[in-house]
């Protein structure tokens, strides 16, 4: 299984769905918390190209986006691939 990191804030309702879909497929993720851990926001940042929104996910190391491109990946049927280690 792929390692999923998930950059997120406690009140974004993006954050949530995208933590939704991953629990539903029994994904295990490390979340990132930028209230609990605001200074991490620059690495987050740095590491999804300038994005600075939330949620900013990872899967092995790759930068995916946010909740949208989550659920887009989901709907062409490439998260699956993804989440198991390979690239669609």
């Amino acid at each position: 299984m792929a390692k999923v990191e998930i950059y997120t804030s406690p009140l974004c309702p993006y954050c949530w769905r995208a933590k939704r879909l991953l629990g539903e497929k029994g994904v295990t993720y490390e979340e990132i918390d930028l209230w609990a851990e605001p200074g991490r926001r620059s690495e987050m940042i740095a590491r999804a190209g300038g994005r600075t929104t939330v949620p900013q996910i990872f899967i092995d190391g790759r930068p995916v986006g946010g909740s949208d491109d989550l659920v887009e990946l989901e709907r062409r049927g490439e998260l699956d691939r993804l989440l198991a280690g390979s690239a669609p």
